[in-house]
C-alpha cells in the first residue's frame, strides 16, 4: 500500500516538473533583474549626487572669480577717489588673485570623491579619448595631459585648485577678443595715422629685432644652465625664439591709463598706444611662424635655410590673410547697416549684429588658419572708420559702452587668474638662471627695440622723438594679458613649463614696479601733462608728422578714402561730388539719400582720411591762416617757417 502511493506521488510529480522548471526559470530571472535595477537605480542616484555636486563646486569656483573683480572694481573706486596712482586695476587684481590662490592652495583642501587608480596598458601613443569597459559598462575619458611618475600620487588632489584652472582656449576665444577688438574700436585714428610711420617701425621690426635679442641671450643662458647642470631637461633654440617672442608682445595698460588720466603729450601716448596694439598682432603671428618652422630630416631644430623661408612665408601669409579678413568683415558690416537695409531703424538688433558680427571675426580667423587676434583688431579698425557712422546713435552709445565693459572685465579677469594661477598651476618650473636671464634679456630687447628705431626714425620725422619719449617708451614695455595667454596655451613641456612660470614673473614685476613708477617716470623726464589732444596738433607747432611722406600726394580727389567712405556710410562728400561726370549714374546709384543730407561733413570728429571744401591752411613764418566754409582766419603758431599745403591739411585737420 506504502509502494503504491510512493509511486503515485512519483509519476505525479514527474507530470508537474516540466511545467515548474520554466516557472522557477521566470523567478530567478525576474530576480536577478530586480537586483540589476536596484543596481541601476543605485548608479543612477550616486551620479545624480555626484552632477549636483560638481554644480555646486563649479558656482563656487565662479563666485570666486565675481568676489575677485567686485572687491576690485571697490578698491579702485576708493583708489580714483583718494587719487593714488601708484598702484593700477590691473595690480591690484593680480594682488587679489594671488591672496585667493594662497588660500585655496594652502588653507582649503576639498579631496576628490574617488580614488585614483593606475592601471598599464601597453600603447604606442596616448589617445585623446579613451573607453574603459569597467563590468560591463563603458565610460569615455579624455586626455588631460603627460605628468612624471612620482607625481602620480599627488595628481591634483585639491579638487578646488582642479576646478579654478581652465582651459587656454578660454582665453583664446572668449576673453582676448574684446580686449582686441577695444583697441581698434576706440583708437584715436587722427593721432595714430599722423605717426603710423614710426608705429610701424616700432611694432614690426622693433618686435623682430627684440624676439632675437632675447631669444640669443636665452639661449645664451640656457647653454650655460647645461654647463653647470641646471638644466633638467630638453631646451631647443627655436624654444629661445619662441620664448622671445611671446615676451616681446607688450601691453602698457597701465601706463596708458595713466597716460589718458593725466592727459599725456598726444604724440607720445600714440607711439606708445599703437606699437601695443599692432606689436600684440605682430608677436602671435611671429610666435606662431616659429613653431611652423620643420627642418627636412629627423632633426628638427637644426637651422636650414628653406624652412626659415618657409616660416618667413607663413609670417607674411598668416598676417595678410588675417588682415584681409578682418578689413572684409568690417566693411560687410558697414555695406549691411547701411542706409540701404534700414537696420539702424531698430537699434537693438543693429547692436547685437554689431556686436556678432565683430566677434564671430575672430573665431572665423582662427577656423580658416589665419590669427583672430589680427583680424579682429582691423576689423575694429574698419568698424570705428565705416560702420560706426551708419549706426544709430543709439547703437553708436550701446557698442561703445559694451566693448568698453567687455574689455574692462576681461582685463582684470585674466589679471586676477594670474595672480591665483601662480599657486594653482601645478607644474611650476622655477628656475633661478633662467629667471635672472630673461629679466635681463626682455630689458636688453626693449633697448634694442626703442633706442636705435628712434634714431633712425628721426632722420626722417620734423617732429623728433625726444630722448624723454624715448626713456618713457622703454620704461613702459609692460608684459601682460597677451604674453600670458601666449604662454598658458602649451605647458606641455619641460622648456614651455619653464617659460609660463618666468612669464609670470616677468608681468608681475613690469606691472607694479614700471606701471606703479609711471607718474614718478613722467615727472622725471618733463614730459607735458595736461594737454588737449583736440588742441595740440602739429600746424600749430609748425611740425609734420612722420607719416607725411606716405600721403602727402593723396589730394582730396586722388584719395580712395573719398570714394570708399561715401560707399559704406553716410558720411562725407556724397559721390556725386568726387566721381568724375562720366560715372554719374553709377554715383546716383551707390549714394543713399541721407549722404546728401550730411554732405560736407563728418559723422565722427577723430576721423579720417578725407579732406573737405575749403579746409586749406597755410603757414607764414609765426602766422597760420585757414580757410573754410565760413570764410579766412588767423591764428599765432609757434613753429619755424614752414607751408602746409592743402594736400597735407588733410592730416592736420581734424
Amino acid at each position: 500500500m506504502m509502494s503504491r502511493a510512493r509511486s503515485t506521488a512519483t509519476r505525479r510529480l514527474d507530470k508537474a516538473l516540466p511545467l515548474l522548471l520554466p516557472l522557477l526559470g521566470l523567478l530567478l530571472c525576474a530576480s536577478g533583474r530586480s537586483r540589476a535595477e536596484d543596481g541601476g537605480m543605485m548608479d543612477d542616484i550616486v551620479t545624480e549626487k555626484q552632477a549636483e555636486e560638481s554644480h555646486r563646486q563649479d558656482s563656487a569656483n565662479l563666485l570666486v572669480f565675481i568676489a575677485l573683480l567686485t572687491l576690485t572694481i571697490l578698491t579702485i573706486w576708493l583708489f580714483k577717489h583718494r587719487r593714488f596712482r601708484f598702484l593700477h586695476e590691473t595690480g591690484l587684481a593680480m594682488i587679489y588673485g594671488l591672496l585667493v590662490g594662497v588660500v585655496l592652495r594652502y588653507g582649503i583642501h576639498v579631496p576628490r570623491d574617488i580614488n585614483n587608480m593606475t592601471l598599464s596598458c601597453l600603447v604606442n601613443a596616448s589617445p585623446a579619448t579613451l573607453l574603459v569597459n569597467v563590468s560591463g559598462k563603458f565610460y569615455e575619458y579624455t586626455l588631460k595631459g603627460e605628468i612624471s611618475a612620482n607625481e602620480i600620487s599627488e595628481v591634483q588632489d585639491n579638487e578646488m585648485l582642479r576646478k579654478v584652472t581652465f582651459d587656454p582656449e578660454v582665453f583664446f576665444n572668449i576673453l582676448l577678443p574684446p580686449i582686441i577688438f577695444h583697441a581698434g574700436y576706440s583708437l584715436k585714428r587722427r593721432h595714430f595715422f599722423r605717426n603710423l610711420g614710426s608705429i610701424l617701425a616700432y611694432a614690426f621690426m622693433g618686435t623682430v629685432i627684440s624676439c632675437f635679442v632675447i631669444g640669443m641671450i636665452m639661449y645664451g643662458c640656457v647653454m650655460l644652465m647645461k654647463e653647470v647642470g641646471q638644466l633638467a631637461g630638453e631646451f631647443f633654440f627655436t624654444d629661445c625664439l619662441f620664448f622671445g617672442a611671446i615676451v616681446s608682445a607688450t601691453d602698457p595698460v597701465t601706463v596708458l591709463a595713466i597716460f589718458n588720466e593725466l592727459q599725456v603729450d598726444a604724440d607720445l601716448y600714440a607711439l606708445l598706444f599703437g606699437e601695443s596694439v599692432l606689436n600684440d598682432a605682430v608677436a602671435i603671428v611671429l610666435s606662431s611662424s616659429i613653431v611652423a618652422y620643420q627642418p627636412a630630416g629627423d632633426n628638427s631644430h637644426t637651422f636650414e635655410a628653406t624652412a626659415m623661408l618657409k616660416s618667413f612665408g607663413v609670417f607674411l601669409g598668416v598676417f595678410s590673410g588675417s588682415f584681409a579678413l578682418g578689413v572684409a568683415t568690417g566693411i560687410v558690416t558697414a555695406l549691411i547697416s547701411s542706409d540701404f537695409t534700414k537696420l539702424r531703424d531698430f537699434p537693438l538688433l543693429e547692436t547685437a549684429l554689431f556686436f556678432l558680427m565683430s566677434w564671430s571675426t575672430f573665431l572665423l580667423a582662427e577656423a580658416c588658419g589665419f590669427t583672430g587676434v589680427v583680424a579682429v583688431l582691423f576689423c575694429g579698425i574698419t568698424q570705428a572708420h565705416y560702420t560706426y557712422n551708419n549706426l544709430s546713435p543709439e547703437s553708436q552709445d550701446r557698442t561703445k559702452q559694451l566693448f568698453e565693459l567687455l574689455n574692462f572685465l576681461a582685463e582684470n579677469f585674466i589679471f586676477s587668474y594670474m595672480g591665483l594661477t601662480l599657486f594653482s598651476f601645478q607644474y611650476h618650473v622655477f628656475n633661478p638662471m633662467f629667471i635672472i636671464g630673461a629679466f635681463l634679456a626682455v630689458f636688453l630687447g626693449r633697448a634694442a627695440n626703442i633706442y636705435p628705431l628712434s634714431l633712425l626714425l628721426n632722420f626722417g620725422r620734423r617732429n623728433k622723438i625726444g630722448s624723454n619719449f624715448q626713456h618713457v617708451m622703454m620704461f613702459s614695455g609692460l608684459r601682460g594679458a597677451m604674453t600670458f595667454a601666449l604662454s598658458i596655451r602649451d605647458t606641455a613641456t619641460y622648456a614651455r613649463q619653464m617659460m609660463f612660470s618666468t612669464t609670470l614673473l616677468i608681468v608681475f614685476f613690469t606691472v607694479w614696479v614700471c606701471g606703479g613708477g609711471t607718474t614718478q617716470m613722467l615727472s622725471c623726464m618733463r614730459i607735458r601733462v595736461g594737454v588737449d589732444s583736440d588742441q595740440d596738433n602739429s600746424v600749430s607747432r609748425g611740425q609734420h608728422p612722420s607719416s607725411k611722406h606716405l600721403y602727402s600726394r593723396w589730394t582730396f580727389d586722388s584719395n580712395p578714402f573719398s570714394y570708399l567712405k561715401p560707399i559704406l556710410t553716410h558720411s562725407g562728400p556724397p559721390l556725386t561730388a568726387t566721381l568724375p561726370a562720366c560715372c554719374g549714374p553709377l554715383a546716383r546709384c551707390l549714394t543713399s539719400p541721407q549722404a546728401y543730407e550730411n554732405e560736407g561733413q563728418l559723422r565722427d570728429d577723430d576721423s579720417d582720411l578725407i579732406l573737405n571744401d575749403g579746409d586749406i591752411s597755410l603757414t607764414y613764418g609765426d602766422v597760420t591762416v585757414s580757410a573754410d566754409a565760413s570764410g579766412a582766419r588767423a591764428s599765432r603758431g609757434l613753429g619755424p617757417l614752414c607751408g602746409v599745403t592743402s594736400d597735407e591739411s588733410a592730416w592736420q585737420s581734424s
